[in-house]
């Protein structure tokens, strides 16, 4: 038996040696069919530059220096940007900054960042469910419960993180996601995320949104509603109570993204649910950014304890992500403070913006929808055009930031104007009566 098994294990030997030696292989790349699979993969898929996002900005760039347009994007503001910044070292009126109430810099707010940071350090170093809580964590979230009337709060530490993470775990393959068409990105991939069947609405509009929802709210488990308080491309804001209305009738959940209406709208810029003076546990989630009125960075929602707890414990964008850092909760907390005793930054900031869009209609501007708001856009319906008028602006040491195709279809390219309670009637007579010249030049 011994012989036997000798003499095939020899036989099996010079058996193997006869074979023809295959070709080598990278060992970190098998072979596919015999052949090296490092051969087969397209130089495309190795390199960055020939990745189709770097492509389409090397074509953004090329048609731009063609156009003899220079790129308005990534400005560097020197100091404080408020009313005025300094860019290039030159002092500007400057339309694109959300410090709508003017806090950002406020000498009480920026010392309330200082004595946090003193006293927790500048970062609490962990997720805050293993060791990264801190008591002002729960002062500013019950500040913003507080200003919502609602029981309770959860902040983030990213505003576009708040609402992945939010629509990401409550939803579901078996939900509906129902949103404004020029909803924010955040929201839309949260939807993806969560697997939920996605579908859009025209924009502002409740009919559009009833007509889905009688077709389809039956063949889902839980249905999500999502607008936002003031949209940030056209300065319009939605009609709360009839999406209200929708919502309970057709038994779903309402959520207000409060990015830009908070510290905008109402009487003390308690956002859209004093605009309307609604019973604010009629929107099922309300949710913030800290990076504008409020002066700080991260988003927030807020609502009933049941929400705020479930997000709290399992939401994966706050469960797994460090804690927001004492000084960057200090500035929003101290603004919400001030916010109470100070409303008449609010009234300086709606006088202002109405002002300006009077002023701009009636040089026979092209605004949109806005309703005077904070954000007034200036339709001029071309991109090149828009870059152009930018670019001439802050030649004139005025900045505004032109939105072009495809972040706005190409007859909407615009420039969009930020106003704030700092800004004065001088700096907006003195920006419009430049762009209509400007204008006027362009269009000979």
């Amino acid at each position: 038996m011994t012989v036997k098994r000798s003499e095939l294990k020899r036989q099996l030997l010079e058996q193997a040696r006869k074979r023809p030696t295959p070709r080598a292989t990278n060992p970190a790349t098998p072979a596919i069919n015999g052949v090296d699979a490092t051969r087969t993969v397209p130089e495309r898929f190795t390199r960055f530059d020939a990745h189709p996002g770097y492509q389409q900005l090397a074509m953004m760039r090329q048609g731009a220096e063609q156009l003899g347009l220079v790129d308005p994007f990534f400005k560097v503001h020197e100091g404080l940007a408020g009313a005025t910044s300094i860019i290039q070292g030159n002092t500007c009126i400057n339309f694109a900054s959300y410090n709508y109430l003017g806090y950002s810099g406020d000498p009480r707010v920026v010392q309330a960042a200082c004595d946090a940071a003193a006293h927790y350090g500048t970062s609490v170093s962990a997720s805050r469910v293993v060791s990264g809580e801190r008591p002002i964590h729960g002062e500013l979230e019950q500040a913003i419960a507080n200003a919502y009337g609602v029981e309770d709060a959860v902040a983030f530490v990213s505003g576009h993180a708040t609402n992945v993470s939010t629509l990401g775990y409550l939803l579901g393959p078996k939900d509906l996601v129902l949103h404004d068409e020029y909803i924010h990105n955040s929201s839309l991939v949260g939807a993806q995320l969560s697997g939920a069947k996605r579908m859009s609405f025209s924009h502002n509009d409740p009919d559009a949104l009833d007509a889905l929802l009688s077709r389809h709210r039956h063949q889902f488990e839980r249905v999500l509603i999502v607008i936002e308080g003031l949209y940030s491309m056209d300065g319009d804001i939605p009609d709360l109570p009839r999406f209200i209305e929708l919502k309970q009738r057709h038994q779903a959940w309402l959520m207000v993204d409060e990015a830009h209406s908070f510290g905008v709208m109402g009487a003390t810029g308690l956002g859209l649910r004093e605009h309307f003076a609604i019973n604010p546990t009629d929107v099922d989630i309300w949710m913030g950014t800290m990076s504008k009125t409020l002066s700080g960075c991260g988003g927030y929602i807020a609502g009933n304890k049941a929400l705020v707890e479930t997000l709290r414990y399992f939401a994966p964008g706050f469960l797994y992500s460090v804690g927001m850092p004492a000084q960057v909760a200090a500035p929003s907390l101290k603004v919400l403070e001030l916010m109470q005793q100070e409303p008449e930054r609010v009234t300086q900031l709606q006088t202002i913006s109405h002002y300006f869009l009077q002023q701009a209609q009636a040089r026979g501007l092209d605004t949109g929808h806005s309703i005077g708001s904070a954000v007034v856009p200036v339709i001029v319906g071309s991109s090149p055009l828009a870059a152009h008028l930018s670019h001439a602006l802050f030649e004139q040491h005025i900045n505004v930031q032109p939105i072009l195709y495809p972040a706005v279809p190409e007859k909407s390219a615009r420039l969009r104007f930020f106003l704030s309670c700092e800004h004065t009637q001088a700096h907006i007579d003195k920006t419009l009566d430049v762009l209509v010249t400007l204008l006027a030049n362009a269009q000979r």
